[in-house]
């Protein structure tokens, strides 16, 4: 008997990509990769948990922040290789401080800011976030 889950196509490295979306306005928060156990992760708690690349394990988005995600929605693309995750966002999704990652656009061969801070990262993630950013 196929299983939902036979339509989720993962990579060769068993990842999907997971676009996230604020529920109500579908403002594009963030993107990140979801691996098998991590999708299972969100279906059961409703809250957003993905797999890092950089880190090779499982993580809840908020887990340091307590901007956490709660999962009100998930649709599967035409091709099933990508997620669309509506969700209701607690304070910002990006860990710059902003509300979406995406909050920079390309005008006049320029990236204009178009989004404000809505809190201070060094004040919520502090020395992890200086860790994260001396490593890059």
């Amino acid at each position: 008997m196929k299983s939902w889950m036979d339509d989720v196509k993962f990579d060769a490295k068993g990842l999907i990509p997971a676009v996230v979306e604020d529920a109500k306005t579908h403002q594009v928060l963030m993107m990140a990769w979801m691996n098998r156990q991590a999708l299972m992760k969100t279906l059961k708690t409703k809250k957003t948990h993905f797999y890092s690349r950089s880190r090779r394990r499982m993580w809840l988005k908020g887990e340091s922040s307590g901007h956490i995600q709660k999962v009100k929605r998930i649709a599967l693309d035409c091709d099933g290789d990508v997620l669309l995750v509506s969700v209701s966002q607690t304070g910002g999704a990006c860990h710059t401080g902003y509300r979406s990652c995406f909050f920079r656009t390309l005008k006049s061969g320029k990236w204009l800011v178009r989004g404000k801070r809505i809190f201070d990262p060094d004040a919520v993630y502090g020395r992890l976030l200086r860790r994260i950013r001396s490593s890059q």
